[in-house]
């Protein structure tokens, strides 16, 4: 068990953030009534982004980030506008398909858009028969999640926001891959990105209703959100992108909708079919598929080369 804990390296660090952020769904259903979903979002990645952003800056790390060239800053920028749209996505997901359902979609669905991704950008980390696996089971349960979603109740519009959120959660997973492992310090790379998307979601404190935030309760879940599902859960996150692939990093993701599969139903009383609950066994078993320990799981962090060279 020892060996076998060493050789998961950095996939325990994404797995651990996975299990942070699977609890965020749940954290956001205590909030005050007035707490709207784009309203969560701002104020889980202004807060988080902020804490993220003061790490960045120690050391002139961030400053090295930003000065190496065009191509970096626009990489920066994507994944800022990706964060910024996945978390208001996600939380308008959760709040019309159910927290189990609106999860399971969300990050269910992220291994085959960061695969696309992968193989349409050329990475040289591109998906191996075990990510085939592994995506192939968690394709098929969260098929069965879906038409279980969909017995208890869960709309077509809470499905298409999980899908985006998805597709948003793939396209800043890969551009923070690219970044940390062609040499960028990991928790510069989320300080950019996050402090960036904390930035576009400023305005959300003007237009939505933020008095929820002075309450006890408000403040409880906005902090709770912030510090621990944002700025720690992807410090962890990056730190396992120097020796994940993403792609394998984005189906050890399923960590997330299975605790929030089972805070939903154990927390807040949803329901899921037979089916749903065989949907989540299987999602069981592709998370053991893509964390089982091997050496092709892995990329090596490169800190030599310049991002900005062709």
């Amino acid at each position: 068990m020892r060996q076998v804990s060493r050789s998961l390296g950095g996939a325990s660090y994404i797995l651990l953030a996975a299990s942070l952020w699977g609890t965020t769904a749940t954290a956001r259903t205590f909030a005050p009534a007035a707490a709207g979903p784009v309203a969560v979002g701002a104020a889980r990645v202004i807060g988080g982004g902020l804490l993220l952003l003061l790490v960045a800056l120690r050391g002139g790390a961030l400053r090295g980030l930003v000065t190496r060239g065009t191509r970096t800053r626009c990489l920066l920028a994507i994944g800022a506008a990706a964060a910024a749209t996945y978390q208001t996505a996600f939380f308008a997901a959760t709040a019309r398909a159910g927290v189990a359902v609106g999860t399971v979609v969300t990050i269910g669905a992220a291994p085959v858009f960061a695969g696309v991704l992968s193989m349409a950008t050329g990475r040289p980390s591109r998906p191996g028969a075990r990510w085939l696996a592994a995506t192939a089971a968690a394709a098929a349960g969260c098929a069965m999640l879906v038409i279980s979603g969909h017995a208890s109740g869960a709309n077509a519009a809470g499905v298409a926001f999980a899908l985006l959120a998805s597709f948003c959660y793939a396209v800043y997973a890969v551009t923070a891959s690219y970044l940390i492992t062609n040499g960028a310090e990991d928790r510069a790379v989320v300080g950019a990105i996050f402090g960036g998307a904390a930035v576009l979601l400023l305005s959300a404190l003007f237009t939505s209703p933020m008095g929820w935030v002075a309450t006890g309760p408000g403040l409880a879940v906005a902090t709770y959100l912030a510090v621990l599902t944002t700025a720690l859960a992807y410090l962890l996150y990056a730190r396992g992108l120097r020796t994940t692939a993403v792609t394998t990093a984005t189906t050890l993701g399923l960590a997330e909708p299975a605790v929030a599969a089972v805070l939903g139903l154990a927390v807040l009383g949803e329901h899921l079919t037979t089916t749903g609950l065989a949907g989540l066994g299987v999602l069981a078993i592709s998370l053991v598929i893509a964390a089982w320990p091997s050496p092709r799981t892995t990329t090596t962090v490169r800190p030599g080369r310049e991002l900005d060279q062709p």
